[in-house]
């Protein structure tokens, strides 16, 4: 602003006086700040919470540095990582549930709003370099695309770059990446070795190492947020077979082993006990020898892939050495919440496979066994693994028991007075996190961020507990409210209200449409009871009934209502499409993939592919139009010369509509047309000029989504893994598509979503 200026301005420069206004300055000696995000790592699965699962770079901060053992999150991946970097409750950000799930009430937009600022602009602010790096899971689905706005992503709130992924998860050996704000693939084929852990490690260090060459001093603030360990649990190939045998022993032996290591460790009140297995996980024993084959060659995958990025991890922090940051940086590593049970009771070797009902039988992954893990599934362990990698608490990710909420939580800080190896037993939550390490970098909470007044930060700094003096320092986090779909609890000094809502007919009798008035309300003394095995209810119903109140109370604070289990109507009903209907949609030759949730809907419904070419003398092959991966997806391309269509079954199988002859050179007009039947499926025609050329059955038409991994349509080459046999992708078309059109001729079928929520909402 002008009358801000400090120097003087006269007719000309002889009479004028020059000035800049100040650049922030952050405080002196104001550390370098990492915040590693580990993605669905349950409680028990580092070695330093007790796993003999290998981490020794994670283990070594741990003993440099201090373990919080009652750590807490939100249960889900979205709504912890903005607790984390606002400290502010979820739903106070917009943030209720995974941002692909945003429903129209204000605590569940999925667009957490600029008064509940970024720790990334708070440290900008204060003349911090700051880069993200990995998951970005804080923007709606609908805004992930290339056409969007780039309102919600890293670069517009408060990072200088970006590299990585948006969504839940992604294929770690062709994942669907950005750099800052636009699409790119991924920078070398699998083939060569790439993996995304060591590439997300690779631009970390880059951007790390941009700064120094420039300004040696400058403090950065780096956001890593790995895509280990969500599903699909995909490690290199030599981490693969490492632990090969290592968990033949299963889960219920593999669990007291950690639970026996934890008390040693001092990670739990030696009142704990181990909490029983629930009713519907089976026993290890009771399995056969096929089934327990699967279920280890699954934890094999989840153990290689966590080493994995430990390692990388590694890398960067012995970069940070060389550079001579790292004994002046404040290493934060936490967990987003509990392990994941989105594998089902047996694992599952595609979870796009869950979405469409129709999971892999135990006869058909034993069959796949050397597959597991490799790009050509989307594994997820079985249930048994979930509840050892919880241990010792009951129940998993998206429930609010404590399997679900307590994480992991390692501070390291070589040039701080730290309590070396110290483990701490006070309650923290997600939402401490960026209050501390503003206090750690001697920093306030600005009252305003770029003009926008700042809402009160809900977190309180657990900067007491890291010295020498914490292990006997008072708690200062004394409440806090947890929910999700549903599921309730809340913490309140020592002890715990909660109770279950469950969110379809999964593994519990309990029926989702129940009034949650009906909900039973539990009560533990977390101080002494951790796992939740003692239910005190009946004993303190006064007790009970205050903390009740005090839920409702926070949940009315903290705009959480009105409660919502609806997770498939949630997916059947997305936030609404606000573009004018159409029924042809128009796609250009190698231009940015288009995600599935914004491209053409032609599943499981008539419609047509229309494809004007110009092939070359010499003649060509390549991709036309496609959708997917080997995953799951449709490709129409030229092979071998000829024309042909490939629709695969989310890596189930393969339906192939094949052109006799080869294309001639010159122009031509290639048509697919699907025309749907009264089942499952439809008939396919292949044209070329009009005339046909080919024709086949296709028994089912994928359902419900073609694949899970961020994969979407292309124009001129696919994404990889191939949809279809024969080719390896990109396989890119060299000829000239002139036009490029998908057609839907028929109405939108109800899918297999829909028809299990008409079925719920009639029970």
């Amino acid at each position: 602003m002008a009358e801000d200026f400090g120097g003087r301005i006269g007719r000309d420069w002889r009479d004028s006086v020059p000035w800049w206004p100040d650049e922030p300055t952050p405080p002196p000696g104001a550390p370098n700040i990492l915040l590693v995000v580990l993605d669905d790592v349950g409680f028990a699965q580092l070695g330093c919470y007790g796993s003999d699962i290998e981490t020794p770079v994670i283990d070594g901060l741990a003993a440099r540095g201090v373990r919080l053992a009652n750590f807490h999150t939100t249960s889900l991946c979205s709504p912890t990582r903005v607790c984390l970097l606002t400290g502010r409750n979820h739903h106070r950000s917009g943030m209720g549930r995974v941002a692909d799930l945003a429903i129209g009430y204000p605590g569940y937009w999925g667009k957490p709003p600029r008064e509940n600022g970024y720790l990334s602009e708070v440290l900008r602010a204060a003349g911090y370099a700051t880069y993200a790096v990995g998951k970005w899971h804080l923007t709606p689905e609908d805004e992930t695309n290339m056409a969007a706005s780039r309102a919600t992503w890293p670069l517009a709130r408060g990072f200088d770059r970006w590299y990585g992924f948006h969504g839940g998860e992604t294929h770690q050996f062709l994942p669907a990446l950005y750099h800052d704000n636009h699409s790119v693939r991924p920078p070398a084929p699998r083939q060569d070795g790439y993996h995304l852990s060591s590439d997300l490690a690779d631009h970390a260090i880059e951007f790390v190492a941009d700064l120094r060459a420039v300004d040696p001093g400058r403090p950065f603030f780096l956001y890593f947020a790995t895509g280990a360990c969500h599903s699909p649990h995909q490690p290199p190939e030599r981490w693969r077979e490492h632990y090969l045998g290592r968990f033949d022993l299963g889960w219920d032996a593999w669990r007291q082993q950690v639970f026996d290591r934890q008390l040693t460790a001092g990670l739990l009140p030696p009142s704990t006990v181990l909490s029983q297995r629930p009713a519907w996980v089976p026993a290890w024993d009771s399995l056969n020898a096929q089934q327990r084959a699967v279920a280890a060659r699954f934890m094999e995958c989840f153990a290689g892939f966590l080493s994995h990025a430990d390692e990388q991890l590694g890398r960067i922090f012995s970069f940070l050495a060389g550079t001579g940051d790292l004994a002046s940086t404040v290493v934060v590593v936490v967990s987003d919440n509990g392990a994941s049970a989105e594998g089902g009771a047996s694992g599952s070797i595609n979870d796009v496979r869950l979405v469409n009902l129709d999971p892999a039988t135990d006869d058909e992954m034993y069959a796949r066994l050397a597959e597991i893990g490799g790009p050509l599934t989307h594994n997820n362990y079985p249930w048994g693994w979930t509840m050892a990698g919880n241990t010792p608490f009951r129940r998993w990710k998206r429930e609010v028991h404590e399997g679900g909420v307590a994480d992991p939580c390692i501070i390291s800080w070589p040039q701080g007075s730290l309590d070396h190896g110290a483990v701490r037993g006070q309650f923290a939550h997600a939402i401490d996190v960026a209050p501390t390490l503003i206090e750690l970098a001697g920093l306030e909470l600005p009252a305003e961020i770029d003009g926008v007044a700042q809402s009160p930060v809900d977190g309180v700094s657990f900067g007491y507990l890291l010295g020498g003096d914490g292990a006997l320092a008072a708690e200062r986090h004394h409440t806090q409210y947890f929910e999700m779909f549903g599921s309730r609890a809340i913490y309140h000094r020592g002890w715990k209200a909660v109770t279950f809502h469950p969110v379809g007919p999964l593994y519990d009798d309990q029926d989702p449409n129940a009034p949650f008035d009906e909900d039973t309300w539990e009560l533990y003394h977390v101080a002494e009871d951790l796992s939740e095995s003692t239910d005190l209810a009946a004993r303190h119903p006064n007790l009970l009934a205050e903390l009740v109140g005090l839920w409702w109370q926070e949940a009315e604070r903290n705009q959480v209502l009105p409660l919502d289990n609806r997770v498939l109507w949630a997916l059947v009903n997305p936030k609404p499409d606000r573009r004018p209907p159409r029924e042809a949609y128009r796609y250009f030759q190698g231009a940015a993939q288009v995600p599935e949730s914004v491209a053409v809907n032609v599943r499981n419904r008539s419609h047509a592919l229309v494809v004007d070419v110009a092939v070359p003398a010499s003649g060509t092959d390549g991709v036309l139009l496609a959708m997917g991966s080997a995953l799951g997806g449709w490709s129409l391309h030229v092979l071998a010369g000829r024309i042909r269509y490939v629709h695969n079954l989310y890596g189930k199988e393969r339906h192939v509509i094949e052109a006799a002859e080869p294309i001639a050179p010159g122009e031509h007009r290639i048509e697919y047309a699907f025309t749907k039947d009264d089942g499952l499926g439809g008939n396919g025609v292949l044209r070329c000029d009009g005339r046909e050329i080919g024709h086949g059955v296709i028994p089912v038409f994928t359902p419900s989504g073609f694949n899970g991994v961020g994969v979407g349509l292309t124009c001129g080459y696919e994404w990889g893994p191939a949809v279809g046999a024969g080719y390896t992708a990109p396989f890119t078309f060299h000829g000239t598509i002139l036009h490029a059109l998908v057609r839907t001729t028929g109405p939108v079928v109800r899918d297999p979503l829909a028809e299990l929520e008409a079925i719920l909402s009639e029970q």
